[in-house]
């Protein structure tokens, strides 16, 4: 990891209700092609992701987080 044009980023998660959706969100950031780690946590409702910018961008994961139903905070 942490490969040349990987970057990494912690982000706010909004709407998570439970260990279960953090899961769910987790899942779907890991199958996300570009993706290549991605640790969310319901206690502290963020996710760490590292991505390679070549292949996602930030906006990218943004919708990844929407279509699997959450937001990002500020």
């Amino acid at each position: 990891m942490s490969g040349k044009g990987t970057k990494e980023v912690t982000l706010s998660i909004l709407g998570m209700q439970c260990e279960h959706c953090a899961a769910n969100l987790e899942k779907a950031l890991l199958g996300t092609d570009g993706v290549e780690k991605a640790t969310v946590r319901f206690a502290t409702k963020s996710a760490h992701v590292a991505y390679d910018e070549s292949k996602i961008d930030l906006s990218g994961i943004s919708n990844v987080v929407s279509d699997a139903g959450y937001q990002i905070g500020d």
